[in-house]
Parts: C-alpha cells; structure tokens; sequence
C-alpha cells in the first residue's frame, strides 16, 4: 500500500500518526529526497525514511510530535559530517552508525479532528454547527470522546444533555443562557465542584454578539482558546523504552525487532546485529 492511501486510511480511522518525509539526504545514505514514511503512537514505522541507524532517532522525534502536535524538521547528522546546510530552528541529533551520512526529515503530526457535541436544533445550535465544520470540527450527537459540547436547547433538555456530557467526560460544555438562567440551571442541577467546573453557564467569549452566527463565533471562540490551552492534549503517548548500543553509542528504541543480546547476566540492545555480533564476539 502507498503511504498517501496509509495516511488517508489511518486518518478515516480516527488514529494519530505523524508523516514522516525526506526532504535533504547526503550521500552514502540509502534514504532519498521523496522517500516518506506513517510513524503510529506505538512507535511502529511504515515505509522507508532512511536504515536502521536513523529509525530509532525519528520514531522518539515522531513520538515527541505526536505528544506536543508541533511539527519538527529532524537533521541526522553523522559523528563526523561534511558541511550541510544551516537549518535556524531544526532538531539536530548525531547518528554514531558507521554508515554516515546525514539526513533530514520533515515529521508532520496528523492528528484526528477534534469532536464537537451540539444538543439544540436552534438557529444558534445550527450556526454553531455549520461553523464548527468550517473549523474543522467533526460535529456529532454522541459525546464519547468529544472535546466540547455546546448546549444550545434555549431551555429544552438542558439538564439533561449536561448530565449525559458530564457522564461522557467531556471537559468542555458550554450552556447557552444568561448568566442569570445559567446559573439558575446549575444551582437547579446540584452538581459537585469538580462537575460545576466543566460547565460554562454563559459559554462564549463577551464580542457583543447578537445574531446566531455571532453568538456561534464567540461560542468557537472560547473552545478553540480552551483547546489551545491544553483541554485536549495532542496524542497520550507512552515513552518508549530506550537503551544505549554499547558498540557505537546509540541510543535505540527497544521492541521486539531491536536486536539484543545477555552478557554476563546483564541485557544489552543494539542499533543493528552488526554491533551485537561484535559485542558477543
């Protein structure tokens, strides 16, 4: 399969990866400007950005993306390089393999799109849905998994569609209403603190807002502020477990594929079975 079908099969399924490409490599390395490459959460690496020797340095730099959602211009550099060209603001890691060559690579996180719960068929809750989608929000009745729920009945099943957000888990849920009604409606409810605290009684940032479409501007507003704020972080991605190739000094990634050897009763993983076998030699 081409990773562009991979991407867009992984990105219908809601699963977080980076794309990782070749922007700049220098020879005697086997990677190409083009060749790219899917990093998933696991860590696992689908297509071809360059040996053994740079896998473990871009999947912890696709990992690191994955967490924070920034993207990252990684520069695999050898021990002792030829002059490569300056890159102000690029990751710059040192490849100890024997192989040389440097490499750099574009990693691009691809993250699902935030969901967004509307409850109301009001002209606000449609305006509010119609904006999300500009957004890029995926709108959806169900709350599992939802980042935000807006709350726009106008006083129909309002207690209702908080409780069942407040059960879902969201962090966000935004209640159309005056202050006043808004927290009438809370008091009404007799939520706990951390409860109360999820809702906002009067959702939207204060522009003045006085059509639907204004009032869902303010309302998007304050979500994607809150989602930039940190309500979602990006991916929750475990660190990988890392040890240092005690032949050349790299630090590798260790799973199932990392070559590893028992010394003396003591675990040893290395960057490739060149270095184990003279390890055990």
């Amino acid at each position: 399969m081409l990773i562009a079908e991979r991407a867009k099969e992984l990105t219908n399924e809601r699963r977080p990866f980076v794309h990782a490409t070749v922007v700049r490599a220098q020879e005697p390395t086997s990677a190409r400007p083009g060749d790219d490459a899917v990093i998933l959460a696991d860590g696992s690496i689908e297509g071809f950005v360059g040996g053994v020797c740079a896998e473990s340095s871009v999947r912890a730099a696709a990992l690191d993306s994955l967490r924070d959602g920034n993207t990252v211009l990684l520069r695999v550099l050898p021990e002792e390089s030829a002059p490569f060209p300056e890159t102000p603001g690029a990751l710059v890691v040192v490849n100890p393999c024997h192989s040389g060559g440097a490499i750099e690579i574009f990693l691009r996180p691809v993250l699902p799109k935030p969901i967004l719960g509307v409850a109301g068929d009001t002209p606000i809750g449609v305006a509010v849905r119609s904006l999300a989608e500009f957004l890029d929000f995926e709108v959806a009745s169900s709350y599992d998994g939802a980042s935000a729920v807006v709350v726009a009945g106008l006083g129909r099943d309002e207690e209702q569609q908080i409780h069942a957000a407040l059960e879902a888990g969201v962090p966000y849920i935004g209640l159309v209403a005056s202050r006043k009604r808004g927290t009438a409606v809370l008091d009404a409810m007799r939520l706990t603190p951390e409860e109360r605290a999820r809702v906002h009684a009067h959702a939207g940032i204060d522009i003045g807002a006085r059509t639907p479409k204004e009032i869902a501007l303010s309302l998007l507003a304050e979500i994607v502020r809150e989602l930039r704020g940190g309500l979602a972080p990006a991916v929750a991605v475990e660190a990988p477990r890392q040890a240092v190739d005690p032949v050349c000094g790299m630090t590798v990634t260790i799973d199932d594929s990392t070559p590893h050897a028992v010394v003396d009763g003591q675990d040893h993983w290395f960057c490739c079975t060149g270095c184990r076998d003279r390890y055990t030699a």
